[in-house]
């Protein structure tokens, strides 16, 4: 099979394209013919070196995937082949997402939204489940709730906003001035510019905020938390902001994504009603891996992909 590989941490002009050998599924895994990988911030971080999840190289980034089933391991029952299916298989070990093919297990993957094509199917698995395990397992979302979003037009910030007002939430996001419209688009009840306006004074109070830039931001969203809400960061967060929360009593996540299956299904379930719509700024052929790489760094709208 053709896939993107790479035999040292640096830029993008590491990445190139290889010949390597076909995976076989094991028992509880199903062998995915892949159509379409998603690109995550992470991915970058793995390909410089700054986040080595992977040790060292040669290895195979990606972990958003769509495509067809291909093949069945042992035992596997959920699946036949030919059928569309897409995921974020062994996050944070390797699952070789830039490739024609990928063994995954089968518990960790989902039947594709039937409303989307495979480009926009690998757009969502990471980031449409950072946001859903956020909101939903992490901040518990109810429909009651003013949520505050940070960076609603970024990859996980575009889907959040979608879910937390498919939960019935009064939505409210901070963008940049040419992305305010866009987050207006996807359903959000206000937009803050964050380059005129100070969050913290201008947005008001909330039961919920998620936090998905760093720096400071997560001690100021505590100035537009109640007492008692809950901050779900996808960051560190620092002592002094934890503190600060628990003479509040304020509920503080940190989190990190993991494979979940019933959270795909759910996601699917909102694209399929068409409350949900992954966002893809641009995709790139397989072989411009390095070239995608490079077009994330620019902090496009939404989502960046790769079609095999």
């Amino acid at each position: 099979m053709h896939a993107v590989i790479q035999n040292s941490v640096g830029g993008p002009d590491v990445l190139f394209i290889s010949e390597q050998p076909d995976p076989s599924p094991g028992p509880g895994e199903v062998l995915v013919r892949v159509k379409a990988a998603g690109i995550n911030p992470v991915d970058g971080a793995v390909r410089g070196g700054f986040y080595p999840l992977l040790g060292d190289p040669p290895f195979i980034l990606g972990w958003d995937i769509s495509g067809t089933v291909e093949a069945l391991g042992a035992g596997v029952s959920a699946f036949k082949v030919g059928d569309e299916v897409f995921g974020m298989p062994r996050f944070p070990k390797q699952a070789g997402a830039y490739a024609e093919l990928a063994a995954t297990p089968a518990d960790e993957i989902a039947v594709k939204p039937a409303g989307i094509d495979h480009a926009h199917a690998a757009a969502l698995p990471l980031a449409g489940l950072t946001a859903w395990q956020g909101l939903v397992r992490h901040g518990r979302i109810q429909s009651v709730q003013r949520a505050l979003i940070h960076a609603g037009a970024g990859g996980v910030g575009h889907l959040a906003v979608q879910i937390a007002k498919a939960s019935g939430a009064h939505v409210v996001s901070t963008a940049s001035p040419d992305k305010l419209d866009f987050v207006r688009s996807l359903g959000a009840d206000e937009v803050v510019d964050y380059t005129k306006s100070d969050f913290a004074k201008k947005a008001g109070e909330f039961d919920l905020v998620l936090e998905t830039i760093g720096g400071d931001h997560a001690e100021e969203s505590l100035k537009v938390l109640r007492d008692g809400g809950v901050l779900v960061s996808l960051l560190n967060v620092h002592d002094t902001t934890k503190a600060k929360a628990k003479e509040r009593n304020i509920r503080v996540e940190r989190m990190s994504v993991i494979p979940d299956r019933e959270g795909l299904v759910e996601l699917a379930r909102l694209v399929d009603a068409k409350k949900l719509s992954p966002h893809v700024a641009k995709a790139f052929p397989l072989d411009q891996a390095g070239a995608a790489h490079a077009f994330l760094a620019t902090r496009p709208i939404g989502k960046v992909v790769l079609t095999v």
